[in-house]
């Protein structure tokens, strides 16, 4: 993993892009050389045509970008991964077509840009399934030594089996005797040997400590050893939080969240910062999409002629209420009993047009308005209605530090996690939002918005 602006980056991920970089790159160089490039230049890849090369790259990676294609969980299906490549090829097409209209000067020709584009489109797929077929072999892993056999090891162990991290493998369980095993096929009998021993034994280049009861039992001088020996030594909320993109509400404790790093949202800068980026992306979202809104009002009164807005209480930061305005949906007596319910999937209460509006998440447009009085952000958790808020704050632990920060249209959680419609799924949500919280930065709000073109085009978590 490298750490850029509290953000846990996979190196799959940065490998997976340069490698795109250098194929793009190389693809629209030969394109040039083979179009109309002189003999003379032939050989030369760099300088001739640079702007317009370093342009085509910029735009191809970037549309693979949005399409998710740097993210393992998003090529593991060779088939789906397909449809991305060609759904990034084609967005790149457009930003480029839109390049070439307001800067004729970087134009490229279509005798060297489709054969470049080809070229791409296939080595991009190529590079993929490559990485698909190389990345669970076991040496490009590095190895983990998990001090602890019980729930938090097995939550470790799950997590590799999955296969969603992919980063690393573990080379074995050390159990203790302040909680009961349940991993025994996988625990490691130390034989007398040393917490330093084993780990260079078993060739593990991190310990991660997976004790639910750490006080008096932590072999604090042995720990001490491994780490003066380079062997990284973690926590197993900040090595799950690095691994998966969220905070384990099971190892969380106060002291874990007071002395952590992170949970700079709430400064006085970086609140001035993200308030500039809410209104600025917000006029920019607002005018892109006037034709879409005016098109989207019609149709509402078209199908039920009944109201366009709809307008819900909400829970915002630190608790406090507002109004959220939406496009409208659902029937106008959806909710005539006055109870509040989560949408559940082919709910009968939303109108056909509404649920066009869901699946493209046009409904959610006319919250630029809240976001431009400053109730909402751009980014944030979710807002819920205050009735789900209070069931919610009573079943699960730390549900209130979510309104640290104000709520958004789009965030961390959306974008990392499918609609939300049960107490379990808002547990789920919820470590991802605390992510969000305490690794927070406008590099990771920027990542955010871009992944939200995948989850639009894609229709991933609509209901």
């Amino acid at each position: 993993m490298i750490r850029f602006f509290h953000l846990h980056v996979p190196a799959s991920a940065v490998l997976l892009l340069a490698a795109d970089l250098a194929l793009s790159f190389a693809a629209i160089s030969l394109g040039f050389n083979v179009s109309y490039a002189p003999i003379s230049e032939l050989g030369d890849v760099v300088e001739v045509q640079l702007v317009e090369k370093v342009t085509f790259s910029a735009c191809i990676v970037f549309s693979l970008f949005l399409m998710g294609l740097h993210y393992r969980r998003y090529i593991a299906d060779l088939r789906m991964t397909a449809l991305r490549v060609a759904a990034g090829h084609a967005v790149a097409f457009i930003l480029l077509s839109i390049v070439f209209y307001l800067a004729q000067d970087v134009s490229i020709w279509r005798s060297a840009l489709l054969p470049a584009m080809a070229l791409t489109l296939v080595g991009t797929y190529l590079i993929r399934l490559a990485y698909v077929r190389i990345a669970d072999i076991r040496m490009f892993k590095r190895g983990v030594l998990v001090l602890g056999a019980g729930a938090q090891a097995a939550a470790i162990d799950a997590l590799e089996r999955s296969g969603m991290s992919g980063t690393f493998h573990c080379v074995g369980f050390v159990a203790s005797d302040c909680e009961e095993t349940q991993l025994a096929g996988r625990v490691l009998s130390a034989g007398g040997r040393s917490l330093l021993a084993l780990a260079l034994q078993e060739g593990a280049s991190e310990i991660v400590v997976a004790l639910r009861d750490r006080r008096s039992r932590l072999p604090i001088d042995e720990l001490l050893a491994c780490r003066m020996q380079g062997i990284q030594v973690s926590h197993f909320a900040t090595f799950m939080e690095r691994e998966t993109g969220r905070v384990e509400l099971e190892a969380l404790n106060p002291s874990w969240l007071i002395f952590s790093d992170g949970f700079s949202a709430a400064l006085r800068l970086q609140r001035l910062l993200k308030r500039g980026f809410d209104v600025v992306t917000s006029l920019l979202v607002l005018g892109f999409t006037l034709p879409v809104s005016l098109l989207s009002a019609a149709a509402i009164v078209a199908c039920d002629g009944g109201p366009i807005f709809y307008r819900q209480d909400r829970v915002g930061q630190h608790g406090r209420p507002f109004r959220l305005l939406k496009f409208r949906s659902m029937r106008v007596d959806a909710e005539k009993d006055g109870i509040a319910r989560w949408a559940a999937r082919a709910d009968s209460r939303i109108t056909p047009v509404g649920g066009f509006l869901r699946r493209t998440r046009i409904d959610e447009i006319p919250q630029i308005y809240n976001v431009l009085r400053g109730e909402m952000s751009f980014i944030g958790p979710r807002p819920e209605r205050p009735t789900i808020v209070e069931q919610l704050r009573r079943e699960i632990p730390y549900y209130d530090y979510r309104h640290a920060v104000k709520p958004g249209i789009t965030g961390w959680a959306q974008i990392n996690y499918s609609y939300g419609a049960s107490l379990e799924d808002a547990r789920q949500k919820l470590m991802l939002d605390l992510y969000y919280i305490k690794n927070y930065s406008l590099v990771l709000d920027l990542l955010i918005l871009m992944q939200t073109v995948r989850v639009v085009l894609w229709a991933q978590g609509s209901r």
